[in-house]
């Protein structure tokens, strides 16, 4: 177990999260098929190629599932007792087949439960695509992203969502 447990968190504290994915044409496809979305924009190259994205995107769940499955490490793994909510989801920039993710989280806010044996934890949580570097200059392309998603690493901005959790207290636990 790596996860935190109430009192480890404190407000305002951001974590980044160590562990990576990149995601495949073959991710896309089994979690279209398994969440029975056959969007097109997300599974027919022809229809994606007409779009303004010119190919096939992610689809953006799996993006932000992705992100909740890199964070658990770091934040909720085996001290959480449920999920609460996940709230204010943006997805600004699209992902697409081959893109890595990584994700950060922010704690804004923790409160013990009415009867002071769990607390409550929200934390901000964002997805970046990890950007290649230009190998002759080491610049970053943000592509068509806003330069406030961007990071100074040319990092940009996938998805972001308040993710609130039901943890355990270490002292309930003895």
């Amino acid at each position: 177990m790596t996860g935190r447990y109430y009192e480890a968190f404190t407000v305002g504290e951001t974590v980044d999260h160590e562990r990576r994915r990149t995601i495949s044409e073959r991710d896309n496809q089994v979690f279209c098929d398994t969440t029975m979305n056959q969007q097109p924009l997300h599974l027919d190259a022809d229809f994606a190629g007409d779009t303004q994205f010119g190919e096939r995107i992610v689809n953006g769940l799996l993006t932000m599932s992705v992100a909740v499955g890199v964070s658990i490490p770091e934040t909720t793994d085996g001290t959480i007792v449920a999920n609460l909510s996940y709230d204010d989801v943006s997805h600004p920039n699209p992902v697409f087949h081959g893109d890595t993710i990584r994700a950060r989280s922010t704690v804004t806010d923790k409160r013990e439960t009415s009867d002071g044996e769990r607390g409550v934890v929200t934390m901000r949580v964002e997805a970046f695509k990890v950007a290649d570097a230009d190998p002759a200059t080491g610049d970053y392309d943000g592509g068509s992203a806003d330069p406030s998603e961007v990071t100074d690493d040319g990092d940009v901005l996938v998805c972001s969502f308040e993710r609130t959790v039901l943890s355990l207290k270490r002292d309930a636990e003895s």
